[in-house]
């Protein structure tokens, strides 16, 4: 069981540095992360752009090793050279810069040199929450913006595989809608009730998927007991999967600045894990980011 980030930190110093290719790295936030990764030990980093930038934003902030420079001036042909190295073998992990998303994400999807899996990109997000025992992931906040049936079941396989390779074999996953009951004029109920169906009769899956699944339900066992509702996962919930884009950003929003949660993000569906910071992320949530791709990029190594 993970229990915070400190133990997600430490975990992936075991592996010891592992390589983060940043696209566009002229950018002095993504710079701070990498020297917090770079401090910790947990990863180096080979910086794809322009070195006459680079290089000044580096030392102001105290980053003088555990890097490498690949100079780059055209900032979509930096992007297509950081994904060439994660592609073949020389980085793990790719790392968004200071270039826009669309064209980021152009250079991932290539189909001529991008790393490419056949599944639908999505976002798993990871919560230190204050008091509780455990971590706990939600997705997709972050990527897609109403997903269909087809693309949240991609959605779901993507954070299974990220949670089992994080040693968490038996999710209890909860599919949330606004209410237990299937209705056909909300759609977050129908495609929950499909998914959970779908996972209940799937004998080589060894979790748990409830779903349409209300957020007091799968919180908190009284709430379902008032309801009237038999849950075998209520309060003790591995993974949240939202049914859109706004929910997932405006609870992710509401957790961090209300409750204090600490957040770390990867974006998965690659055949590495990709990381794309936020400038109001914290330095915390940043370094907490890349150890947590950390530990997924090694996870093949682990199996092994």
């Amino acid at each position: 069981m993970l229990k915070s980030f400190t133990q997600i930190i430490g975990k992936a110093r075991e592996f010891g540095q592992t390589t983060i290719s940043v696209a566009v790295a002229q950018d002095r936030d993504v710079l701070l992360a990498v020297k917090a990764a770079q401090e910790a030990g947990v990863a180096e980093a080979i910086l794809v752009g322009d070195a006459g930038e680079i290089k000044p934003m580096a030392k102001e902030i105290g980053l003088i090793d555990g890097f490498s420079i690949m100079h780059e001036l055209d900032l979509k042909q930096a992007a297509k050279t950081a994904v060439a190295l994660v592609r073949s073998g020389q980085a793990k992990i790719l790392m968004k810069g200071l270039i826009n998303t669309g064209d980021f994400l152009k250079a991932v999807l290539s189909s001529e040199g991008g790393i490419r899996s056949g599944r639908l990109l999505s976002h798993l997000t990871c919560y230190e929450v204050p008091g509780n025992p455990k971590i706990i992931f939600y997705t997709d906040g972050g990527v897609n913006i109403a997903p269909r049936l087809e693309e949240k079941k991609d959605i779901l396989v993507n954070a299974l595989t990220a949670l089992k390779a994080l040693g968490i074999s038996q999710p209890n996953v909860a599919v949330l809608a606004a209410n237990e009951q299937v209705n056909a004029k909300m759609p977050a109920t129908v495609d929950a009730r499909a998914l959970a169906n779908l996972y209940g009769s799937d004998d080589s899956f060894n979790g748990i998927v409830e779903g349409p699944i209300s957020m007091d339900v799968a919180l908190n066992p009284e709430a379902a007991g008032h309801k009237g509702i038999i849950s075998n996962i209520s309060g003790n919930v591995d993974l949240f999967m939202v049914p859109n884009i706004e929910a997932g950003n405006l609870l992710s929003k509401a957790l961090i600045y209300y409750a204090g949660f600490k957040i770390a993000g990867v974006v998965l569906g690659a055949t590495n894990p990709i990381i794309m910071v936020s400038r109001a992320d914290t330095a915390e949530s940043k370094l907490s980011s890349i150890a947590l791709a950390s530990l997924l990029a090694n996870s093949v190594k682990r199996r092994n």
